[in-house]
């Protein structure tokens, strides 16, 4: 067999297993129902510009009522409008690509600097280990919303800037799991033929024990997202996160809040926004973990 012939049916057997993964996912209710969400939101956010119904920055003239209140959802405004007489819904569905642009890049940044820190103090251990934890649990001792909170006050808030922000709190809890992992698989008999046959370090770690860590990193980083959705959503309410006018569901609800009891809608819809993509990643999250772990197989 050529090396070509072995890459492509090396790469087959891995499309057959994220579509025997897919699949899975899709046979049980609760993640069927996440997944649904999930593609939902991400049809949204791709196709921001064309679904929004209405500029959603034009303060409209007739947005308002004729005593200068929201005006409730109608024929022409399907969500209402907010207090300055923009359409709700386009604002909400621009911010659902803010919300998932800033999940995905923090998530991802987490992940990556999570994992790499881990597999590097689990895999060498001794000082670099020492050196290594004993910084991931200096930030562990931090609140994670407090310090994410000084952080963005001290730059400037932008899309990138709260991506960052949000993944300098959110790596700590990987870089434990997969250290711990790391260490584990590290002591295995076949790693240690690995290193005695004289296998070097890059060869080690990609081709023996990334791919025995891959399920955890994926399971941790689609349950992460979750996390990173809400903190963003926490951070843009208190003001230190996406700043007006760029549409965030946290800032959506920070803006409006005032009108609660007058109108409720205008808190309710982004809130319903968050929870429910947080929920959706969270369902996805459980049902990955029961799948890829083999030890949880079976359980259910």
């Amino acid at each position: 067999m050529s090396v070509i012939e072995a890459s492509s049916t090396a790469r087959e057997g891995r499309l057959r297993r994220v579509g025997s993964v897919i699949a899975q996912l899709m046979r049980r209710p609760r993640s069927a129902f996440g997944m649904i969400v999930i593609t939902i939101m991400v049809v949204f956010a791709v196709f921001a510009p064309w679904l929004m119904p209405h500029d959603p920055f034009k303060q409209t003239f007739d947005g308002l009522t004729l005593s200068g209140a929201p005006r409730p959802p109608d024929g022409e405004f399907l969500m209402g409008t907010d207090l300055l007489g923009r359409d709700l819904a386009s604002r909400l569905i621009l911010g659902t690509r803010t919300s998932l642009i800033i999940g995905v890049l923090a998530n991802g940044i987490a992940v990556i600097l999570g994992a790499g820190i881990g597999i590097t103090a689990g895999y060498f251990g001794g000082w670099v280990a020492a050196i290594l934890m004993r910084f991931t649990d200096l930030m562990m001792a931090f609140p994670a919303l407090l310090l994410a909170i000084v952080l963005a006050a001290i730059f400037q808030p932008s899309l990138l800037i709260v991506a960052l922000v949000i993944a300098m709190v959110n790596w700590v809890q990987m870089a434990r799991v997969i250290y711990t992992e790391t260490r584990s698989l590290a002591e295995r008999d076949f790693i240690q033929v690995q290193r005695s046959i004289g296998s070097g370090t890059f060869r080690v770690l990609a081709s023996h024990l990334l791919p025995h860590l891959l399920s955890s990193i994926v399971v941790f980083g689609t349950l992460g997202i979750s996390t990173t959705v809400l903190l963003e959503a926490t951070l843009s309410y208190l003001g230190v996160g996406v700043q007006p006018p760029m549409p965030s569901w946290g800032n959506i609800i920070y803006e409006n809040q005032t009108y609660f009891s007058t109108a409720p809608w205008l808190v309710f819809i982004p809130g319903t926004a968050i929870v429910l993509l947080a929920l959706a990643f969270n369902l996805v999250g459980d049902a990955l973990r029961d799948i890829l772990d083999p030890t949880l197989k079976g359980r259910h």
